[in-house]
């Protein structure tokens, strides 16, 4: 029983470092998500960091800022559910598909 419990937190601790490493790799991998057919593009990092945000001039309207506002919202928005696709993705292989809470 003890041999076998030892067992468990060996692979927890093995798990453990792979989900480690695999966040800081996430740190470092970036998605784009966009709006407005490109009009807006937002990148983020896996771990849903904004890196940039690009506006193209024709987006700018000073008649119509709610516009571009929701293109903005739009963009981040799509942006951020890549990077947590993108994390899912990159989890799931270590924790084979199980839901951890609290982890993503």
């Amino acid at each position: 029983m003890l041999n076998n419990m030892q067992q468990m937190m060996k692979q927890v601790k093995k798990m453990q470092e792979k989900m480690e490493k695999a966040q800081e790799e996430l740190a470092t991998k970036e998605v784009e998500g966009s709006a407005g057919g490109g009009a807006v593009s937002v990148v983020v990092t896996g771990q849903k960091k904004i890196i940039s945000i690009k506006i193209k001039p024709e987006a700018v309207d000073p008649e119509d800022v709610e516009m571009l506002q929701d293109l903005v919202m739009t963009a981040v928005n799509d942006a951020i559910t890549k990077a947590e696709e993108m994390m899912q993705k990159d989890m799931g292989h270590i924790t084979g598909g199980m839901k951890i809470p609290g982890l993503f």
